[in-house]
């Protein structure tokens, strides 16, 4: 995918979705690593790179809920793939600050929050900034979105070790109902 977007000259979009699962049975070992800190529920994250076409391009490696997804893109190799192609550039949600934080003018994330008595100019000029980055974010949203139009990823009942595997299924049906278009 990052050979790609290097030869192509293709901005990539970068986000996770959660989807949730059901609760372990009591006792069982690790069950706390499933429960994400944003739903306070038990969940289970996926990265999704899309183009600028919404077209999913990678539906990445499904950790537990509870991972951030700064630390996500470090294990997935992300970060070492950014380092390896230094003209790929990516765009990014709040959750990846850290990553856009190593790799400056390569990963675009949204600005950073003002702090309460900024002046009313640079309040303007911070609304601006946000809004344009989020509205070039927009297509990963959507590729997102497509992913849980089905129902099997609204709302996952099946057995956790298999939700990896519906996932991938259902991001590979996806991806190739877009290329077909």
């Amino acid at each position: 995918m990052f050979a790609y977007a290097a030869a192509e000259g293709v901005t990539l979009r970068l986000d996770a979705t959660e989807i949730r699962v059901r609760r372990p049975r009591v006792g069982r070992p690790g069950g706390k690593a499933f429960v994400s800190g944003k739903v306070k529920q038990n969940t289970i994250k996926t990265t999704v790179v899309a183009d600028e076409y919404g077209s999913t391009l990678w539906c990445g490696r499904h950790r537990p809920g509870r991972m951030h997804d700064t630390t996500a893109a470090r294990v997935e190799g992300i970060d070492a793939l950014l380092d390896a192609y230094p003209q790929v550039k990516v765009l990014v949600d709040a959750g990846y600050q850290g990553l856009a934080k190593d790799h400056p003018g390569q990963v675009t994330a949204p600005p950073l929050k003002l702090r309460p008595g900024a002046p009313p100019a640079r309040q303007v000029q911070w609304e601006a900034d946000r809004k344009r980055q989020s509205s070039l974010r927009i297509p990963v949203e959507h590729a997102i979105a497509e992913l849980k139009w089905w129902r099997q990823l609204q709302r996952f009942t099946g057995r956790r070790e298999l939700l990896p595997e519906t996932i991938d299924a259902v991001a590979g049906l996806v991806s190739d109902r877009m290329i077909t278009w």
